[in-house]
């Protein structure tokens, strides 16, 4: 396997585990949770490795595990305590941490200097590194955080596909779950744990930036596409993987940092999704109200046909060179109209006056 290779392996496999398992926060209205874990876990890397010594050992891990669940727990308290909301208590926890973490790597005198661990690294990480550390199986090159990665995506899934109905209950009605006999304080830590673990096994490759908007973006831009949880999954994985192979190949032709990139892709995707998308993207919203409007204008012009049909003022009200007062519109406006209902055949002109056809009644009659 050969290290580009093995890189965007390894992009791929973070992203669909970052973006599947920080789907149920977006669901949950907690996607402000992501950044605040992606940050904190930073400074359970930082006290594991003061403890132990070593930035590699698996207790470091298992402390930034420990820091996403403390920033979960904080944020909780201050909610609990009703004098805060959600998003304030999150944006006052994680960047005491996050800060606090940032002052012992840069203390004069730190030893942390010796753990390779820089700014640039904390925001942006290593991705273009991961693949070169690695054993080989005969001619087989396989990069030990592609394992790593495989390892957290599989525990994603069964988790997943374990709690799949807890996880959709608490997600959309916590009351109705609680009444269900599920609880939503074990839901919530066990979702949590899995975050925090995910987005440190990302960290040192990816940066904080590129976990954010891989645990996002993709579940965000799914939930445009989709309402069907299951559908929705689905479509995030293949979000979160065509976003970084575009970011990948898009970095490497414009040499710029591929994690940095590859949030951008995300972020751009999403933006194309919200306008575009068919069922309910802005710009098809805009044309779906344009076209309502059209229907609105061509059935007041319907029934203001229909209503003179017959009486005596019927030549000054229907009449094509004398309607256009009556209604109250512009002319131009009237010509649009008036094509667009001797098109379809709600309307034909006897003796210079408009009258309904069958068609028009018909038509008029759908939408009163």
């Amino acid at each position: 396997m050969s290290l580009t290779l093995g890189m965007i392996l390894i992009a791929v496999v973070t992203a669909i585990s970052s973006s599947i398992i920080g789907l149920f926060l977006v669901l949950r209205k907690m996607s402000m949770l992501t950044d605040a874990i992606s940050h904190t876990v930073l400074f359970g890397v930082v006290v594991g490795f003061l403890i132990v010594g070593d930035i590699q050992s698996p207790l470091v891990v298992m402390f930034a595990g420990l820091a996403g669940l403390l920033t979960s727990w904080l944020v909780e308290i201050l909610v609990k305590s009703k004098k805060t909301s959600e998003d304030a208590a999150t944006g006052v926890v994680f960047p005491l941490l996050f800060s606090l973490a940032i002052i012992i790597i840069n203390a004069p005198g730190s030893f942390m200097k010796n753990a390779h661990i820089d700014n640039d690294a904390v925001f942006l990480g290593h991705i273009e590194l991961a693949a070169i550390d690695g054993f080989s199986i005969g001619s087989l090159f396989i990069p030990t955080n592609l394992l790593l990665v495989l390892g957290v995506l599989i525990i994603n899934i069964i988790f997943i596909t374990v709690f799949f109905k807890e996880l959709k209950i608490v997600s959309f009605d916590q009351a109705l779950a609680t009444v269900l006999g599920i609880s939503p304080v074990i839901i919530h830590y066990l979702l949590m744990t899995l975050i925090s673990v995910t987005a440190v096994t990302a960290f040192n490759m990816v940066g904080a930036v590129m976990v954010v908007s891989l645990m996002v973006g993709p579940g965000a831009t799914a939930l445009l596409i989709s309402k069907d949880l299951k559908k929705t999954i689905v479509i995030t994985a293949l979000v979160a993987t065509i976003n970084v192979l575009i970011g990948y190949f898009l970095g490497d032709i414009w040499t710029v940092p591929m994690s940095g990139m590859i949030s951008v892709v995300t972020l751009a995707v999403f933006l194309l999704v919200l306008a575009f998308n068919p069922k309910n993207g802005m710009i098809s919203t805009v044309i779906k109200r344009n076209k309502l409007k059209t229907i609105y204008k061509v059935i007041v012009m319907l029934v203001h046909i229909e209503n003179h049909e017959g009486e005596e003022d019927e030549r000054l009200e229907n009449a094509l060179d004398t309607i256009v007062p009556m209604l109250n519109w512009t002319q131009s406006d009237f010509d649009k109209i008036f094509n667009i209902a001797i098109k379809n055949q709600y309307v034909y002109l006897d003796d210079n006056i408009i009258r309904l056809t069958e068609t028009g009644k018909e038509f008029k009659y759908q939408y009163l």
